[in-house]
């Protein structure tokens, strides 16, 4: 007989193992027009998901601190597809050493 597991062990596996992914939320239909938003629950944070006036879409970690200020969260769109990243740690890609290198934009064969 197997135990469940306790809430730290649970959170630190959710944590080093999902979070740092990217996740489904919707279509973009679900939110057409400016002004339009879409909360969800990932991993049990609360996520806002809206477009905004220029029509891009966005996405924020609603912060449970009294009067906190909404954290903008990575949000990406694929083939119509809103996927957000709740991973907090900086990925920006690092100067190339070389100033004379292509850059080769592929998509990948499991997108």
């Amino acid at each position: 007989m197997t135990t469940p597991p306790d809430d730290r062990s649970f959170r630190r596996e959710m944590a080093t193992a999902y979070r740092s992914g990217w996740h489904f939320i919707d279509l973009v239909t679900a939110i057409p027009h400016s002004g339009d938003s879409l909360m969800v629950t990932v991993f049990g944070e609360p996520v806002v998901v809206t477009r905004d006036e220029d029509g891009d879409v966005r996405a924020f970690r609603c912060l449970r601190k009294p009067r906190g200020a909404p954290q903008p969260v990575r949000c990406a769109i694929r083939y119509g597809m809103i996927f957000v990243n709740l991973d907090q740690r900086d990925h920006r890609l690092s100067e190339p050493a070389e100033t004379d290198v292509r850059t080769i934009s592929a998509t990948p064969r499991s997108a």
